[in-house]
């Protein structure tokens, strides 16, 4: 992706008026968000990235899985490109590294993937035979982080 975008194959978001950095790509282990202007030269780039990383690293990409994501771009030219990447067009909020991504956090059903997690990992540790101390640790240490990391990744309101 940096070589595309260094050749000017690829263009990505500049983001910052003064000496703006340009984003194309962000990973993370086996996840990976590309980010461009909607142009139809990024396209066939992206695709040609995808089918030179399944050459050379002989893995396979898993377009099942694979979205496409625009934020004020028009349906029909989504599912164009969408069909020329082999991938379905995507949705907002969708759920990235546990994280919904293009939620409200003030609506309450932001938190609902959340409120899952706890009730998850609170069903999780009653069926185990945890002392009250392990319980209490479990708590303060596990299901706080939780909140806390959703809560990381959102705007504070302006006071």
């Amino acid at each position: 992706m940096t070589a595309t975008v260094n050749l000017n194959l690829f263009t990505g978001y500049s983001v910052g008026a003064h000496n703006p950095t340009v984003l194309s790509h962000l990973q993370f282990a086996d996840d990976i968000i590309r980010i461009g202007v909607k142009n139809w030269a990024n396209v066939p780039a992206l695709r040609v990235v995808q089918v030179l990383f399944e050459n050379m690293s002989r893995l396979k990409v898993n377009y099942q899985k694979s979205s496409l994501f625009g934020i004020s771009i028009e349906d029909l030219w989504l599912l164009e490109a969408a069909s020329i990447l082999s991938c379905k067009v995507g949705h907002f909020p969708f759920m990235y590294l546990g994280l919904p991504i293009g939620g409200d956090h003030r609506r309450l059903t932001f938190w609902d993937s959340v409120i899952h997690r706890l009730k998850y990992r609170l069903s999780e540790w009653k069926s185990r035979n945890l002392s009250h101390g392990d319980r209490l640790i479990l708590l303060k240490y596990v299901l706080s982080s939780l909140p806390l990391y959703t809560l990381s990744f959102s705007e504070l309101p302006q006071v």
